[in-house]
């Protein structure tokens, strides 16, 4: 497709969907063999998308027939490696447009987050199947929408938790929850992961050219950009993103439920932190601990965004771990410290076992694509919600507190021993970065009680609020799929 048909195309699309679509999963689908090649279209790829792209190119039976990105500088980009590489692909600024008329099997999204739900449910819709970034949702009545509307169209919806498709942790996990540690004490998920300021802007910023701000935003309210990048750094702002905590986090919190067996959201959920050690335009918290009340084990998170001290280029490790997973039995304990890698430690603090291995979460997708099984999924709909939402209810948390005193915080959590422990390490950590709680203090969230079947928060009208969000037409969220 050249540039002046590219550009009718879009804006004959852009005309004829100004209201929100309504296709028929009927009309739209198409019974895919074990033999027919798999027309993919990707959505999203300023970052992650770009190697949904080349995942999706490497595997046997597919090819990439649609890409659609609202950034026309990074479409143009893309496009023209398809037609170097001689694949024929249609570009498209609208995920709308792209449904109506683009012949595709799978939508593979990797947009930023506040878009994952809505176009998910639209694909699904018009009769696709997903593989779908983490987290995938925004909130967590967009995920509750998203199980609803994969079930109803009999579609398959893989979340983009790769680790759940992990040889070596696939493994580790089922050896732990056969008992051969013994009963699990506690799951704690960290996400040490360096997180610089984003800067400080004194005015509205401009919107790269190229780019369609009011498709970017979709489900967003529509407010002036007030950061100096665009991309990437919407992860920092809540209208957009849920923090590292929804970002990186997402995966290790999923591990660690994992390991649990946990089907459900925690009945109580408490949440701690601030954005500490520099001012921007950020909002989210760069530094945070998370107490979800399961029992009878507990699954607790570290988010820490500072380095292990000034100047450093290296993070904390909390018992060999920056990103990953610790697990307490009353037979020893495992930690995951990496996608594709679990190590066993007996009561003495023995290694005694390892379990390694990696895989293609893309392919364990297709496979499920051609067999028509949901079972066969490593991170479906459901799963990939209840992860998502864990980390979705801890920011409730987290946005309903109030900045305290480090004494304050320490006499809130007396009764707990494990957000007691947390805490005290926060404090070094910080300490250590030259923060000082008493001048700059963190936030004491919320406890907040949830209702886990009907995943409400009793008791607290504002919690309530904030498991769904008032969506912009004609970008919302559907209460009925």
């Amino acid at each position: 497709m050249n540039r002046r048909t590219f550009l009718k195309n879009s804006l004959l699309a852009t005309a004829s969907l100004a209201a929100a679509p309504a296709w028929t999963a009927v009309s739209q689908s198409r019974v895919v063999g074990a033999n027919s090649d798999l027309r993919v279209a990707v959505v999203g790829f300023g970052g992650r998308g770009r190697d949904h792209i080349k995942s999706f190119r490497q595997l046997p039976g597919c090819r990439i027939t649609a890409l659609c990105e609202v950034d026309r500088t990074i479409l143009d980009r893309e496009l023209h490696k398809a037609k170097e590489q001689g694949e024929d692909v249609q570009g498209f600024t609208d995920l709308r447009a792209l449904l109506e008329f683009a012949p595709v099997d799978i939508v593979s999204l990797a947009t930023p987050n506040h878009w994952h739900a809505l176009g998910a449910i639209w694909a699904v819709q018009a009769g696709k199947d997903v593989y779908v970034e983490k987290p995938i949702s925004h909130n967590v009545f967009e995920g509750r929408q998203l199980v609803a509307a994969a079930a109803k169209y009999q579609r398959i919806v893989q979340t983009g938790m790769q680790c759940r498709s992990s040889a070596g942790l696939r493994e580790a996990i089922a050896w732990v929850r056969a008992g051969n540690l013994g009963a699990i004490r506690r799951a704690r998920g960290l996400c040490y992961k360096r997180r610089a300021s984003i800067g400080l802007t004194l005015e509205n910023q401009p919107i790269p050219s190229g780019v369609d701000y009011d498709l970017w935003l979709g489900p967003a309210p529509m407010k002036p950009l007030r950061r100096a990048r665009l991309h990437y750094d919407w992860h920092w702002v809540w209208d957009t993103g849920n923090g590292d905590l929804g970002n990186q986090g997402v995966h290790q919190v999923d591990i660690a439920r994992w390991v649990l067996g946990y089907q459900q959201l925690s009945p109580r959920v408490l949440s701690i932190g601030g954005r500490l050690g520099y001012e921007d335009d950020g909002e989210t918290p760069n530094t945070q601990l998370i107490f979800h009340d399961y029992a009878p084990a507990p699954l607790l998170f570290e988010v820490r965004g500072l380095p292990e001290r000034p100047e450093s280029k290296q993070m904390d490790k909390y018992r060999g771990a920056s990103i990953g997973v610790v697990v307490d039995c009353e037979g020893g304990s495992v930690v995951i410290p990496s996608y594709a890698q679990a190590l066993v430690y007996d009561t003495e603090g023995r290694e005694i076992r390892k379990f390694e291995g990696g895989g293609n979460h893309y392919a364990n997708f297709v496979e499920a694509v051609r067999s028509r099984n949901t079972a066969h999924l490593h991170a479906d709909a459901r799963e990939g919600h209840l992860s998502a939402a864990l980390c979705h209810t801890a920011n409730v948390s987290y946005r309903l507190g109030r900045p305290q005193s480090p004494d304050a915080l320490r006499h809130a959590v007396r009764h707990n021993p494990e957000m007691t422990e947390m805490l005290a390490r926060m404090e070094e950590h910080l300490r250590i970065n030259q923060v000082d709680l008493t001048a700059t203090p963190a936030r004491l969230g919320a406890l907040l009680r949830m209702n886990p079947k009907r995943e409400e928060f009793t008791g607290n009208r504002a919690a309530k609020a904030l498991l769904t969000r008032e969506y912009r037409a004609p970008f919302v969220v559907p209460k009925k799929v």
